[in-house]
């Protein structure tokens, strides 16, 4: 195993030699893919749906209309716009555009990407937009006018940083960000918050609250309930754990009295929420619990008030809580699917608990709540079933729910049928699986397969609509598979934590495992089954791929991490030690080791033609990671196809076209290896 790096040079992200790389790169495998007839076939398909005119708004609620971020072939880079609720039902909704994008990018003779606005609440009539410069995390803020449709001169505004900014009041804002040398973290986000008042330079600015170098990030931010409104301050101090305060009307802070490995959820009819990712006396970790705000001052005795909302049993879970003016809905999972409930506090410590019905087996959940109201929006979706929106309220004692706008059908599931399956990984834990396939498919090893995963920060995967992925593959009879890999959130905080750190290599025989089992089954073989996976789940593809590349014939390595020793020294790496651990530390280094990609990559070994995918623009995970793969592996004589995207962050993609190119490469080389 070679520990030498001859190829730091690529970790120069805009340097001269690092891009003419790229270029180079990304004209050997435009020329490759775009000359085959697949690519035509696939990049109709992936445009077709990806621009499609019929396509349903998603929609958020304010003061009672519904807010959208829309993208199509006109408006690539998008608008931002409103509409009513009795016009949003309409077949042609109209809608008032506040920000038109690609207007403000033209007119500014800037390459902006929408990353969102804040609303000041009650009224609503001043936001704070965020813009990024090719799709960055780091962006540009700006206050805006929403009636006047205008960035407020004068008004609150920072360069490009990474970012957080959020109302105190409507003079007041609370912000950390680059404030100069020293002010940022380890992990490259603020740790200094201030807080600004309007007219005055920020330099005059208030420092509110301090982190060290060594945590992630520090942040302040309003939470409205009903007619008041709540000030906290967090200090995250890793990934998974972080300190919080209440701040009272005097300006007095209190420390919330709860674990730092515990989750603050909000706050509801004055009493705060939190999950808990470890037992807590008689508690379960994966619990939902709360204690008065009035108990905090008590400090470590305030836990003795602390309630029960939710308990996990051993495969339910809550993935989200959301509060209404009089109720609170849960996003529960249920063996991975997803359900609604409704919480109804009969007094200051009893509620009654209820089933919202959405859908039968795949997923329901609320997208949309507001604190004036108990209106709520909610959808239901699965594999072979588009997203439906609904709108609710929350008082309504039969939970009745009116459909809004089902999705088009992008491609026919007729002949199609969904399984779940399990396999067993090298240490005897169950493995769920989905499988999306033709119902007549036959069992002979030879389907097209992709195995797609992520396994990592607990975060769940679920079945959604397939859209361009059922319409160019398993429309044309490739299998779709959707791994639930421990390192996710499919079934609680212990699903996440058993493979943290030093057990790392456990999420890869996870990975394996299923394509063992796929095999076993008779759905593929090698010489037909690939995996594919972005970001940490580049990096589950890149550690599968190089540990067992005899069980592969195509491997997609998107975004991702894949230098694990330097991990932690580019860009937010060091944020996220708590789930893979510290390079620095030799124990950790040699258990790394076992599965780092660009470590393990061997001259000998005889690797599937992988396809490496990044973005110059992406300041999460650095394009390095990437780049060094792919010159190692050229080096090493091993064949590869690599595209960097010269825009687009961490999505890997800036605008609507730009996704349809990357889809299209991705599908396009799947046919090529898999057929």
């Amino acid at each position: 195993m070679n520990l030498n790096d001859p190829y730091l040079w690529l970790e120069e992200v805009e340097g001269p030699k690092a891009l003419e790389f790229a270029k180079a790169e990304n004209k050997r495998t435009l020329e490759h893919f775009k000359g085959t007839a697949t690519y035509h076939e696939v990049e109709q398909g992936v445009r077709k749906i990806l621009l499609a005119e019929d396509r349903i708004p998603g929609v958020s609620l304010k003061k009672g209309e519904l807010y959208n971020f829309w993208q199509d072939g006109k408006h690539v880079r998008g608008l931002w716009r409103k509409t009513s609720l009795s016009s949003y039902k309409t077949a042609e909704p109209k809608w008032d555009v506040i920000l038109d994008i690609d207007v403000l990018a033209k007119k500014e003779n800037e390459n902006w990407v929408w990353k969102g606005a804040s609303t000041l609440g009650p009224k609503h009539d001043r936001a704070l937009v965020y813009l990024s410069r090719g799709g960055k995390d780091a962006t540009v803020v700006r206050e805006f006018d929403m009636n006047t449709r205008q960035f407020v001169k004068g008004g609150f505004s920072l360069p490009e940083a990474k970012t957080n900014m959020s109302w105190k009041d409507e003079n007041t804002v609370f912000v950390g960000t680059d404030f100069g040398p020293g002010s940022l973290t380890d992990s490259g986000y603020p740790r200094i918050v201030k807080m600004w008042k309007r007219g005055t330079p920020l330099s005059e600015a208030t420092t509110v609250q301090e982190a060290s170098v060594t945590d992630m990030s520090a942040y302040s931010y309003i939470m409205d309930e009903n007619d008041k409104r709540h000030v906290f301050h967090s200090i995250r101090k890793g990934f998974y754990s972080s300190a919080n305060w209440y701040e009272d009307k005097s300006g007095h802070k209190v420390r919330l009295p709860m674990p730092e490995d515990s989750e603050f959820w909000g706050v509801f009819a004055d009493k705060l929420f939190f999950e808990l990712k470890s037992d807590l006396g008689s508690f379960k970790s994966g619990s939902i619990v709360f204690m008065p705000l009035s108990e905090i001052s008590k400090g470590e005795a305030a836990q003795k008030s602390l309630r029960a909302l939710f308990v996990p049993t051993e495969k339910r879970f809550i993935q989200g809580l959301n509060p209404t003016k009089n109720h609170i809905l849960l996003h529960v999972t249920d063996d991975i699917l997803s359900r609604i409930e409704k919480v109804t506090f009969t007094s200051a410590d009893s509620w009654t608990t209820e089933p919202v019905k959405l859908g039968d087996n795949g997923m329901a959940y609320v997208t949309s709540t507001e604190d004036e109201s108990d209106t709520y929006l909610a959808q239901y979706v699965d594999f072979l079933t588009p997203t439906s929106t609904y709108i609710g309220n929350a008082s309504d004692k039969e939970n009745h729910l009116e459909l809004l706008k089902k999705s088009p059908v992008r491609f026919n599931s007729e002949g199609l049928k969904t399984q779940r399956f399990e396999a067993v990984s090298k240490d005897g834990t169950k493995i769920p699986y989905f499988v999306v396939s033709k119902s007549d498919l036959k069992m002979d090893g030879k389907n097209p397969t992709l195995l797609y995963g992520y396994g990592g920060f607990q975060a769940p995967m679920q079945p959604s609509y397939l859209n361009y992925i059922g319409k160019v593959w398993v429309e044309k009879g490739g299998v779709y598979v959707l791994s639930n890999l421990r390192g996710g959130g499919e079934y609680g905080p212990a699903w996440h934590q058993s493979v943290l750190k030093e057990n790392r290599y456990k999420v890869y025989q996870d990975n394996i495992a299923i394509a063992e089992d796929l095999i076993r089954r008779g759905f593929t073989s090698p010489q037909h089954l690939g995996i594919s996976g972005r970001s940490n789940g580049g990096l589950l593809t890149g550690a599968t791929f190089t540990t067992r590349p005899d069980l592969f014939n195509a491997v997609i390595v998107g975004v991702p991490l894949l230098d694990m020793l330097r991990y932690h020294k580019l860009l937010a790496g060091a944020s996220w030690m708590d789930e893979y651990g510290n390079p620095e530390d030799p124990k950790m280094r040699e258990a790394i080791l076992k599965y780092s990609p660009y470590q393990r990559l061997q001259k000998e070994a005889k690797y599937p033609e992988v396809l490496i995918m990044t973005s110059t623009k992406d300041d999460r995970v650095h394009p390095g990671h990437a780049r060094k793969m792919v010159a190692r592996m050229k080096e090493l004589g091993h064949p590869v196809y690599y595209y960097e995207n010269m825009e687009g962050g961490h999505a890997g993609s800036a605008n609507i076209e730009q996704a349809i190119l990357w889809n299209t490469l991705e599908y396009t080389y799947l046919w090529e290896k898999l057929k």
